[in-house]
């Protein structure tokens, strides 16, 4: 990966851990949810992600929070959310900080 891209997606990834889930007080990153970030020469950004359960209050707001606040990072082209539920997410997936934020450790 260029340094441009690593720097790209560097503060991608800063940006999706200032995302939060509304019902549980951790970071979207933090969670799990965000399964895979891509980003293209031209800097156009994939962002394959899920949500806790396919009948998750947020299903429509979330992606588009994630698109919205991805594309206002400077030299980000396009965004694509895509949701996914393959494999479905389990609180393994989540983070040593969010299993302790949330008291599973």
């Amino acid at each position: 990966m260029n340094k441009n891209i690593q720097s790209l997606s560097d503060l991608i990834i800063k940006k999706l851990d200032e995302i939060y889930d509304p019902e549980i007080p951790v970071s979207i990153y933090e969670l799990g949810l965000i399964y895979d970030v891509r980003i293209n020469k031209s800097h156009d950004v994939e962002i394959i992600m899920t949500l806790t359960s396919p009948s998750c209050p947020v299903a429509e707001s979330l992606p588009e929070e994630v698109k919205e606040k991805i594309k206002k990072i400077k030299g980000v082209g396009s965004v694509k959310v895509e949701i996914t539920f393959e494999p479905p997410w389990e609180k393994s997936m989540m983070s040593e900080e969010a299993k302790l934020e949330l008291g599973f450790l």
